[in-house]
């Protein structure tokens, strides 16, 4: 697997949480999923990806050739988009452009203006712009995208971008990651972060599991529903099979649960049934099983 981006030995120590140390790898040419509930680490690790927070110990390649994100190539072939808020909550669309067009050479002030139009969000065309905030969080987060779409980059880093979005913008927003992963032919890469990948499957190639600060698992989506399966039975059936499975929800009746795909004939011997799992049952899966071995 060739990769755009290589952390190895990755730390951040804070007084009450720390980060890793974190080993993994963005596959060149994909969109990963940096999946995990809240306060699992995913922000702290886009943000040590970026430049924004400094880590504690580890090494970070980009590209496979830079060390440094203070390398001014780098930081032109990435594009960040942070979950709350990226710019001064004054500012219109105006002025993003300007701030913007200052600071990387390859934004395309026209494409963003296309861009807040077709996101319908305020523009540099637009009469009287309102300020970000007097703008609702999605259209913050809209007018962030529009901006980072608008430059030419080989790597986008994307903190949450659906939270704040309606189901409709977040079908949007998939399609236009899925056009900006082909219009690179294979070259271009996505990493995003998200507690609830519900509406975002479709986008996901590649997946990365947090807890609590650490990677519980990862791997390609297609590979990953091979591994694990869904096994469902009658509740009296429970006892028997729960030995196999890794988490579970059960009821009177009956009981499901994420379990290795390896055990599915011993399962279908006990007269449970079992399936591949959607991407969202297995991250409900994964961190339910974390959240028991801690």
């Amino acid at each position: 697997m060739e990769s755009i981006l290589t952390a190895k030995g990755l730390t951040k120590k804070y007084s009450k949480f720390t980060l890793g140390e974190l080993e993994l790898e963005i596959p060149k040419g994909f969109a990963t999923a940096l999946i995990g509930a809240n306060g699992a680490g995913k922000t702290t690790l886009i943000d040590i990806l970026c430049g924004v927070t400094l880590k504690t110990s580890g090494e970070v390649t980009y590209f496979g050739e830079s060390k440094s994100i203070e390398d001014e190539n780098v930081r032109e072939r990435i594009g960040y988009c942070a979950s709350s808020s990226f710019f001064p909550q004054g500012w219109t669309a105006k002025d993003i452009a300007i701030s913007m067009e200052m600071a990387y050479r390859s934004f395309d002030r026209n494409k963003f203006r296309e861009l807040c139009e077709k996101l319908e969000v305020d523009s540099e065309a637009t009469k009287k712009p309102k300020p970000m905030y007097k703008q609702s969080d999605g259209n913050r987060m809209r007018t962030s995208l529009a901006a980072v779409f608008a430059r030419t980059t080989d790597l986008l880093v994307l903190d949450e971008p659906g939270s704040s979005l309606d189901p409709l913008m977040r079908d949007r927003l998939c399609d236009r990651m899925r056009e900006y992963l082909d219009d690179g032919d294979g070259e271009k890469s996505i990493l995003f972060s998200t507690h609830n990948i519900a509406d975002m499957e479709n986008a996901a190639d590649y997946a990365i599991f947090m807890d609590k600060g650490k990677i519980i698992e990862q791997g390609f989506v297609e590979d990953l529903k091979e591994k694990y399966i869904i096994a469902r039975g009658a509740a009296e059936d429970y006892d028997k099979a729960k030995d196999m499975l890794l988490s579970h929800s059960r009821n009177r009746t009956v009981f499901d649960g994420l379990a290795l795909s390896e055990n599915a004939e011993k399962l279908a011997a006990m007269g449970v049934d079992s399936e591949a799992p959607t991407l969202q049952q297995l991250s409900i899966g994964l961190l339910k099983y974390a959240e028991e071995i801690r």
